[in-house]
């Protein structure tokens, strides 16, 4: 996805975005925000997200806070957790111990 920083920041974009993470990855919003022309709209990503109509489909699981630790989910975030570790990645303390399972905005915009 390349980027346009003109483009408006969009639930669309947003989803879109987020089918493409794979399976044993994460992101944060803020990389989210950056890959698609605002960085500084990470709590837009995050009132998006709240509003995912479908969290089973768009892996919402997937998107951590910056500082690692694992933010909230529609589920709750034990279960955000359980489906994380699922998918491979290691907790300690609800934070990411799987650091380099984190995509950031550069390789975010190539997906």
């Amino acid at each position: 996805m390349k980027i346009n920083r003109n483009k408006k920041i969009n639930s669309i974009n947003v989803y879109a975005l987020l089918t493409k993470i794979p399976r044993g990855s994460v992101t944060t919003y803020g990389d989210i925000a950056e890959a698609l022309g605002n960085r500084k709209a990470a709590r837009l990503i995050g009132k998006i997200l709240h509003n995912n109509p479908n969290p089973i489909v768009i892996p919402c699981h997937r998107v951590i806070k910056s500082d690692g630790t694992i933010g909230g989910y529609y589920f709750g975030q034990d279960m955000k957790q359980k489906i994380l570790k699922k998918e491979g990645l290691v907790f300690q303390n609800l934070k990411l111990k799987t650091v380099s399972a984190i995509l950031n905005a550069k390789t975010l915009s190539k997906l």
